[in-house]
């Protein structure tokens, strides 16, 4: 019997290129949930992943590849690769333009509304380049699909891609999933009201709609109700539209425990664990590891830990932080102004609270993975303080290694609270006082309520690891 046929669309793919000093093609696997999901069922059905080309690298092996498509059968189980080498003004203004710069604005509800959005003659001409990226994906898949197989559609890049396929292909299943949070209506409906329902009705070509919180689904579905006027039953999360019922899930991410063990298990990580017990001495940790995101909050939370000191100056020379703010979009202003600000506020703190044998915070901004996982053994405190997140797997990840029975306190507005906030100290992101008392609470907790506490996190963090997260999202196809 053959095997099922699955196709995956997202912007960025499982594999990434750069180009070696000899001038050849490296490459490596990417990392997150979706590529292990996927990854871990590929030896099992005939998969086909379809991704842009990000980097010149990729675009060359794009262009040097028969047909575009990548074959790395060694490393991804069979699953081939098939990326879209988008002409370079499209791509800019459908990713940058709009996906990054419009859209993920608007899902987590973070525009400085007296000065953006303004949806000028700009934003229309980069529309036009978002809608003709989800036709190439579009296509691609088109052409890549057998007869009845089923597509999983990924995030707000290819919000437009689900109806376009329901079109030209109507024997496709098709699943799409946000990765994101997704806005109520009052804060949606600030988008040109055509491309609202443009998106709304992008998405409901699908079968099946995936959201990682109960809060986004509704969401939607809100939206649909109140933008497009269509029947929505919000106890069975269903949207009819168009003749068709579309239905929900809620598919929480959980961590990759197997994966995580195995790699806090390189010897990098234990020489990063080394260094960084060098620099900390014997004083308590709290840790944070971010893209420089605005939805992070990394700013509020370096005050909470500016508070913490000034209202608990016990804690001054017997606590570290160790904050790790990864770059993220530096395409975007703002995000190089936020970076910015966050070098700002650590310096200050360093500068008010150092002295000459203690450093309160470790800032660093440079990725390292293997440092990442060392911290995550070591933290007393994991701090995971966003505005607004989709998910936030750092809050699973951390309970997963912890050896300290780490306590973490974390925002009520992470997706990741429905599962974890019982046995977090959860917070209101906004607040730096209630974050820098919770800070304080984890840091004097006894060992037993630590211990019970992390316990549970990772039990609920595991419960719904990346494989049977994606094969979920498959059985809703039917």
């Amino acid at each position: 019997m053959d095997k099922a046929q699955i196709l995956i669309a997202s912007n960025r793919g499982p594999v990434s290129f750069s180009t070696a000093d000899d001038g050849s093609l490296e490459y490596r696997r990417g990392g997150g949930g979706l590529v292990s999901g996927m990854i871990s069922v590929a030896s099992e059905i005939d998969g086909l992943w379809v991704c842009a080309a990000l980097s010149p690298a990729d675009r060359r092996a794009a262009a040097e590849a028969p047909g575009a498509r990548l074959d790395r059968s060694h490393d991804l189980d069979g699953m081939r690769v098939h990326m879209l080498d988008i002409p370079e003004d499209t791509f800019a203004g459908a990713y940058t333009g709009i996906a990054n710069s419009t859209l993920w604005f608007t899902q987590h509800m973070l525009y400085d509304t007296p000065d953006k959005p303004s949806f000028g003659s700009g934003f229309h001409r980069r529309w036009a380049d978002y809608v003709a990226y989800n036709n190439a994906f579009a296509e691609a898949l088109v052409a890549g699909a057998a007869d009845n197989a089923r597509v999983a559609v990924q995030d707000y890049h290819l919000a437009l891609v689900p109806r376009i396929l329901r079109a030209r292909r109507p024997d496709l299943r098709i699943a799409h999933f946000s990765h994101t949070p997704w806005a109520p209506p009052e804060y949606f409906r600030m988008l040109p009201d055509q491309v609202a329902r443009d998106l709304l009705e992008g998405m409901l070509g699908a079968d099946h709609l995936g959201f990682l919180s109960p809060r986004w689904a509704d969401a939607f579905l809100r939206c649909c109700a109140e933008i497009l006027r269509a029947d929505v039953d919000l106890t069975k999360r269903t949207v009819e539209h168009g003749g068709r019922v579309v239905d929900m899930g809620v598919h929480a991410l959980g961590a990759d425990e197997e994966g995580l063990r195995e790699s806090a298990a390189d010897p990098r990580v234990a020489a990063r664990r080394e260094t960084l017990e060098e620099v900390v001495g014997d004083t308590r940790l709290i840790v944070r590891v971010d893209r420089t995101e605005l939805s992070k909050n990394i700013v509020r939370g370096l005050e909470a830990y500016r508070e913490l000191l000034t209202a608990h100056p016990e804690w001054r020379g017997r606590v570290t932080h160790l904050a790790f703010a990864y770059p993220s979009r530096g395409d975007v202003p703002e995000y190089r102004e936020y970076t910015d600000a966050v070098l700002r506020v650590a310096k200050e703190i360093n500068e008010e609270f150092g002295t000459a044998e203690w450093a309160p915070l470790v800032l660093e901004v440079n990725d390292d993975y293997p440092r990442s996982l060392a911290s995550f053994q070591m933290a007393d405190v994991l701090l995971v303080n966003p505005i607004r997140d989709g998910m936030n797997l750092v809050a699973k990840e951390g309970p997963v290694l912890s050896e300290r029975d780490s306590v973490l306190v974390l925002s009520r507005e992470a997706g990741a609270a429905d599962e974890l906030g019982e046995h977090a100290l959860t917070v209101n992101p906004y607040d730096t006082v209630e974050t820098a008392e919770a800070l304080h609470r984890a840091l004097t907790m006894g060992p037993d309520e630590r211990r019970r506490r992390r316990e549970r996190l990772r039990e609920a963090a595991v419960a719904l690891p990346p494989r049977r997260w994606f094969q979920e999202q498959l059985r809703a196809l039917g």
